[in-house]
């Protein structure tokens, strides 16, 4: 029973895994970098299930977790795509 009393909701941590993932798959990530980013979408679903089961403290490692391998997938789709940009 105290587990619900003192952990609070990673209410922050879950906006920040949506912004990063929206922001991966606007830069095209999918396409790009698709390992990264389908890591990103398995922890960023991880994330929201847990969130709503109740389970904050793992809702919270998963967001974490989810917006390390979407900013890595956005970062690489970038890359990606300024690299075949200059080969034309």
């Amino acid at each position: 029973m105290a587990c619900g009393l003192t952990t609070t909701r990673p209410k922050i941590e879950m906006s920040y895994a949506q912004v990063a993932f929206l922001a991966a798959k606007e830069a095209g990530a999918d396409v790009h970098a698709s390992n990264l980013f389908r890591q990103a979408e398995d922890y960023y679903l991880k994330a929201k299930s847990a969130y709503r089961r109740k389970y904050f403290n793992k809702a919270k490692e998963y967001a974490l977790v989810s917006k390390k391998f979407s900013e890595q997938a956005e970062y690489a789709a970038v890359r990606k795509k300024a690299l075949e940009g200059n080969a034309e």
